[in-house]
């Protein structure tokens, strides 16, 4: 069966889209930004507009007074710079190995969510999950990330999981050790410096580990997580084909692999939407795994 690489290939289109990170959304934190400024309290000026009551005034003389002169707003204060970065605990060789399940014991789903965020669909997914009470874990790219902080802030306040999923999206299997610590260090330290959480995840794009890859997340610090379900929603098969795929393949202790971002991701909201409360509804609570 060729690769989930291969045929995203065949089809043309790549995990990140060619729509990549940006979108008419893109910083919306900037929102206003090229508006011309003015004195603060001032009112817009209209084109023609006759003078205000402060020029009517006059002197004893019957000369026009000068306006009197406006306090300079005073400079904004700094952001604080947010503290070093925690010192990166070397996992052991237990914690090293991937997590593809939770405990099997026990009726409980991991729902994972790549690719993102996306503003198109992350917010979306937020609101369902808050409606279930879901907990989930986003593994997020760095460079989405980058252009949407303020969807990562909100990820991280709802209380899931961030996870690290590379900083350009690549194929692991290909790169050197120092390109991998790049892609992952540099993804880490946007999301601490936004989040003022370190990531203690990762997972590799595809699903494509390689020996490099193994080494340097443990390095890191951040333990490898897999699926167990996976409805290739990736490859928009239809909403219909990704639920049924779910809800056919969970079992108690599955880890699930849904996508955010990288793409049209509306039928993975649409099948999120269907096969959700069905879950629920047959006592499955789902849970992140333990850090």
């Amino acid at each position: 069966m060729p690769s989930r690489r291969l045929l995203l290939v065949a089809a043309g289109m790549s995990l990140l889209g060619a729509a990549g990170c940006g979108s008419p959304w893109s910083g919306a934190d900037d929102a206003g930004a090229g508006a011309t400024a003015r004195p603060p309290g001032a009112a817009p000026e209209a084109p023609g507009a006759a003078p205000g009551p402060e020029a009517a005034q006059a002197t004893p003389s019957g000369a026009p007074s000068a306006a009197p002169p406006q306090a300079a707003p005073a400079p904004p204060t700094p952001a604080a710079a947010p503290p070093p970065m925690p010192a990166r605990r070397r996992l052991t060789e237990e914690e090293a190995k991937p997590v593809n399940q939770l405990d099997p014991g026990q009726r409980v789903v991991g729902l994972t969510i790549d690719d993102g965020p996306d503003p198109r669909y992350t917010p979306t997914v937020l609101a369902l999950l808050q409606q279930y009470g879901i907990r989930a874990t986003f593994f997020l790219v760095g460079e989405c990330a980058a252009e949407n902080t303020g969807l990562v802030r909100e990820i991280a306040d709802h209380g899931h999981h961030i996870g690290n999923h590379t900083w350009t999206h690549p194929d692991l299997r290909h790169m050197s050790d120092e390109a991998v610590r790049d892609e992952l260090e540099r993804t880490s330290d946007l999301l601490y410096r936004t989040t003022g959480r370190q990531p203690s995840w990762f997972r590799a794009p595809g699903g494509d580990w390689s020996p490099v890859a193994m080494r340097v997340t443990t390095e890191l610090g951040m333990r490898p997580m897999g699926w167990t379900v996976d409805p290739e929603d990736w490859a928009t098969p239809g909403t219909a084909v990704i639920t049924e795929r779910i809800l056919k393949n969970v079992r108690p202790g599955s880890i699930v692999l849904n996508h955010d971002g990288g793409g049209d991701r509306s039928q993975t909201v649409a099948a999120l939407k269907a096969y959700l409360p069905v879950l629920v509804d047959q006592g499955y609570s789902f849970s992140a795994p333990a850090n």
